[in-house]
């Protein structure tokens, strides 16, 4: 059994800041569950340019507001808590934080390593290394 609280994964080098988001990686590849875990806040009047092309993504909105545009179409939806989202398509998006931070549980697939950030195309790269 894997147990970890939020506060502790805080303040060790899972918790991973840029300029427009921090994201503590609680469950990772070397975890060996097949899909990582992520408690991510997007920071307020942000916008993020993002594009899993090697991931899928599910995002649910705990706190917070903001709201996120599908390029292929340009529809926006709201995110407000208690809002899922899933990236089934390696959907190319912007992310846009509101008036407050959103405070978000995110699953990866495949599993993160745990250092990644956005390319210059807003992609994470694949981690092909076999965990273990």
């Amino acid at each position: 059994m894997i147990v970890r609280t939020l506060k502790d994964c805080e303040a060790s080098d899972r918790r991973v800041k840029s300029d427009n988001w921090e994201s503590t990686r609680m469950l990772l590849k070397d975890d060996n569950m097949g899909f990582s875990f992520h408690i991510t806040t997007i920071y307020a009047g942000t916008t993020t340019h993002i594009w899993y092309k090697n991931h899928l993504e599910s995002v649910y909105c705990m706190s917070g507001d903001g709201e996120i545009e599908t390029i292929s179409d340009g529809k926006v939806y709201k995110i407000e808590p208690g809002v899922l989202y899933i990236l089934d398509k390696n959907d190319e998006h912007w992310l846009r934080g509101g008036k407050t931070d959103m405070k978000m549980a995110c699953v990866f697939n495949p599993p993160l390593s745990g250092k990644e950030v956005h390319d210059k195309d807003g992609v994470y790269p694949v981690d092909d290394s076999v965990s273990g």
